[in-house]
């Protein structure tokens, strides 16, 4: 691995890695067939290694990912045509690693939702007015009422996600900053669900001090 700094899904949060506490929250649904761990070839090895170490679920499996979130989400999708092959009713839910406080009624809610709709998108209501701006100047103030934070999971009709992927042009595919934009650019309709504002993602030192304050707190 040399020189390459270690993704934040590895670093510890209480007694374990935050990728083992997120993992962990799916293990719980039995509804999942599979639940897919996909990361960089780099960091195979190593992912599997935690994984033998504090997880015993058969069903979770290390996938060596792509370029990019959506190359990664791709991935996955490839690994399951491969090795259980795609019916016409199955989905997909899709989570960061580093959001381990998910619960199992955001969870749940996204496997009823997306059976329904076929794209999910998991928000909560934004809190602080959003401003859009350039070259240092507001160009537009959105009503916030409308305005929601992108959270995940982000889940999926298998087929309808493959179908929409395949139809976006190369500049859309290289424009993609969030899986649901593959299926609003597609055309296709993307439902919303409740997610939870302890849901959030681990990126910076501060974030991992409030995340080590919570479990604290739980436990």
């Amino acid at each position: 691995m040399g020189n390459v700094p270690m993704p934040k899904q590895f670093l510890l949060l209480a007694d374990k890695p935050i990728l083992i506490h997120t993992i962990e929250k799916f293990t719980l649904e039995s509804r999942f067939d599979a639940i897919l761990v996909v990361c960089p070839a780099d960091w195979v090895s190593h992912t599997e290694d935690i994984i033998k170490k504090y997880i015993t679920d058969e069903r979770v499996h290390v996938v060596v990912g792509g370029a990019d979130r959506n190359e990664t989400l791709m991935s996955g999708i490839n690994y399951i045509q491969d090795h259980y092959g795609i019916q016409d009713d199955d989905v997909v839910v899709t989570h960061d690693a580093v959001r381990p406080f998910i619960t199992q009624r955001i969870i749940n809610d996204n496997i009823v939702a997306v059976l329904e709709n076929k794209a999910v998108d998991t928000v909560v209501p934004a809190i602080d007015t959003i401003v859009r701006g350039a070259n240092d100047q507001v160009t537009d103030i959105p009503v916030r009422s409308e305005m929601y934070q992108g959270q995940t999971p982000q889940s999926f009709h298998i087929k309808t996600l493959i179908d929409s992927y395949n139809a976006l042009s190369s500049e859309q595919k290289a424009s993609l900053s969030d899986s649901c934009k593959i299926c609003s650019l597609a055309g296709q309709k993307v439902s919303l669900v409740r997610g939870e504002n302890y849901n959030f993602k681990i990126t910076t030192p501060f974030d991992l001090r409030v995340a080590s304050a919570l479990v604290e707190k739980r436990s």
